[in-house]
């Protein structure tokens, strides 16, 4: 029996230019691993600066990441693979009307985030309506450690789960690691694991521009019926608020809203 030729895939006439340019600098990202400003507008056929806003969405959004260098890599949400199905959409239906009530309580954009190995995704965000207010993070893929809600998840692992993550292996420490390469040397991980220890005592995770310069974030996690940890929630203010927030009621009305989240979800299994 012959097999039907697959039929060739034409260009849209309905084509949007900047959409395709943004695919087209995602598939460089792809296909060598490394990209100069300069190099994305050559091969874009367009100025630097609409290069450069292309490259800045794709950053914002996880898809890529830029050095001290200026040369863009591709970013953790390009390789970032899907959750497993269904939980995660009854996880934010459930969670959707307590993060708004969150947002309206306390002025500030709230996010729901899971952890997906050493990333943090960002499922759903209420984002506040303040003039200077964190925006919408919905769909982000950020390195774990770095973020509220990726650090008190990671706080809930056993030492060897976090070892199989994040510590580099000894015959590694001499050679030059690959660029954003979240491994550590063995005292570096051993500073993390404590860290994360303060975490998991104090009950919520906290990042100071660690992930964007300007912006803060207070995380707790969220439980389900058997008490295991399969999200977070996490507050993003402007880091000139932030140690308002700290010394304020942010952290009781953030632990009420996973506490309602908590007996919504308390079926809820990955």
């Amino acid at each position: 029996m012959r097999k039907k030729s697959q039929k060739t895939i034409e260009r849209p006439a309905y084509a949007l230019e900047s959409v395709d340019n943004a695919l087209r600098l995602l598939q460089l990202l792809r296909d060598e691993g490394e990209l100069r400003l300069t190099d994305a507008a050559a091969a874009l056929g367009t100025a630097p600066s609409t290069a450069h806003r292309l490259l800045a969405m794709l950053v914002y959004r996880g898809f890529a990441m830029h050095d001290e260098n200026r040369r863009y890599h591709p970013g953790p949400a390009l390789g970032a693979g899907p959750a497993q199905r269904g939980w995660t959409r009854e996880l934010g239906e459930r969670c959707r009307p307590h993060l708004e009530a969150l947002t309206a309580l306390t002025g500030e954009t709230t996010n729901l985030v899971i952890r997906v190995g050493a990333q943090c995704r960002f499922l759903l965000s209420a984002e506040a309506s303040n003039m200077l207010r964190v925006g919408d993070r919905q769909g982000q893929v950020l390195p774990a450690e770095s973020t509220a809600g990726g650090r008190v998840l990671l706080a809930e692992l056993p030492r060897r789960v976090l070892e199989q993550l994040y510590l580099r292996p000894a015959e590694q420490d001499a050679a030059e690691p690959a660029p954003f390469d979240r491994r550590m040397a063995a005292a570096d991980f051993d500073r993390f694991a404590h860290e994360l220890e303060g975490v998991r005592s104090a009950g919520f995770g906290v990042n100071l521009e660690q992930t964007e310069a300007g912006v803060a974030a207070f995380g707790m996690a969220i439980r389900n019926g058997h008490g295991v940890a399969i999200a977070a929630v996490t507050v993003a203010v402007p880091a000139t608020r932030y140690r308002q927030h700290l010394r304020g009621p942010l952290l009781t009305h953030l632990r009420d809203a996973v506490r309602g989240i908590e007996v919504d979800a308390a079926a809820i299994e990955p």
